[in-house]
């Protein structure tokens, strides 16, 4: 696999037509089940096919059972990785128990520590906030622990239950429960409020910061920015189209060894260019900037201003110079604000 990602790597060199890089990021599957020196082989062909920045944020995704202190010492000294995204999902056993996470709550506060000791000042984490198990009280310890801990970059989201998931099928035939959407929009206000109160900036709705630690990676995601997805599954996007690949591993891994980039591929019509920006931006401290939905044209403005009216009465809103962004109550129904402002694709002709 490490070999295919490699040579597919070359084969898509010319993808960002020379943009130089600002982050790479090893994620989806469980990229910390790599070695070092797997690490460091894909990170050289990276380098060698394009100009890195000098101070580019450098990711890996990590699940807390698979860091020890010896392998974070090799990442640390062995790897250009300068971040961590640590997948806690919670520091609470009986959370952990009913995720069915492979960790326990002791190796999710162990996996801290250790990045810490390893040398690893950028860290983020995710947490999930929802779960039936999580009461009140529980998700205020998890958050607590969190900023106990100084960690600069939180990652918090509600349980969503998904179609063909276990958790889905559970709750179709009645053996868990369904989200409870009034305990979640709770737990959610609250932590706003702890992580503002501790200095922390909410500059995406599921994204906590320190000021000048915001992701590097996901801030380019909602801002629009190409970006070139390597690996089964993975997806890019250069503004006009997106791309993604098979997930199948062997087929993916037969399709490179022929020299062929197995993907499929999706030319975004103006109104999806429309739906995405808003999608992206909307969730985001940036806003949605009324200049650049001009651009993509009169109709899409028309539309926005026209929508957004009633949102802004109702408060959900926020009203900047040349932009609109979501207040704190806006941000308790992003999904349904932002439907309202999508472009109806039947409308994609003038």
């Amino acid at each position: 696999m490490t070999a295919a990602i490699i040579r597919e790597i070359d084969l898509q060199k010319d993808y960002l037509l020379g943009a130089p890089l600002q982050s790479i990021y090893f994620g989806g599957g469980t990229p910390s089940l790599l070695d070092s020196t797997e690490i460091q082989q894909i990170c050289a062909a990276i380098y060698k096919h394009h100009t890195v920045d000098v101070d580019a944020e450098i990711t890996l995704e990590a699940n807390p059972d698979d860091l020890n202190a010896e392998k974070l010492l090799h990442l640390r000294q062995d790897t250009p990785i300068n971040r961590l995204s640590i997948g806690i999902q919670s520091f609470s056993e009986k959370d952990l128990q009913w995720m069915h996470r492979a960790h326990s709550a002791a190796e999710a506060r162990a996996s801290v520590a250790l990045a810490r000791q390893a040398g690893f000042k950028d860290l983020t984490i995710d947490l999930i906030y929802g779960a039936p198990t999580t009461s009140d009280l529980d998700w205020a310890q998890n958050v607590a622990i969190a900023l106990d801990y100084g960690i600069p970059h939180l990652s918090c989201y509600s349980l969503t239950v998904e179609d063909g998931t276990a958790l889905g099928a559970w709750v179709k035939k009645g053996q868990q429960q369904p989200v409870d959407e009034e305990k979640a929009a709770r737990q959610f206000e609250f932590l706003q409020m702890a992580t503002e109160k501790a200095g922390y900036e909410q500059y995406e709705i599921s994204n906590f910061a320190l000021p000048g630690r915001y992701a590097r990676h996901n801030s380019s995601y909602w801002l629009g920015k190409p970006y070139l997805g390597i690996g089964p599954s993975a997806h890019s996007f250069n503004s006009i189209s997106r791309q993604w690949n098979i997930a199948n591993n062997a087929l993916y891994m037969q399709a490179i060894e022929e020299n062929r980039i197995p993907f499929e591929l999706e030319i975004l019509s103006p109104t999806q260019q429309y739906n995405e920006y808003i999608m992206t931006t909307l969730r985001t401290i940036w806003g949605s900037e009324t200049n650049k939905i001009a651009q993509m044209g009169t109709k899409y403005l028309q539309h926005f201003q026209q929508q957004i009216a009633p949102m802004i009465s109702e408060g959900w809103m926020e009203v900047l110079p040349g932009k609109y962004r979501l207040s704190k109550t806006g941000k308790l129904v992003a999904d349904r604000i932002a439907l309202e402002l999508f472009y109806p694709a039947s409308g994609e002709n003038p």
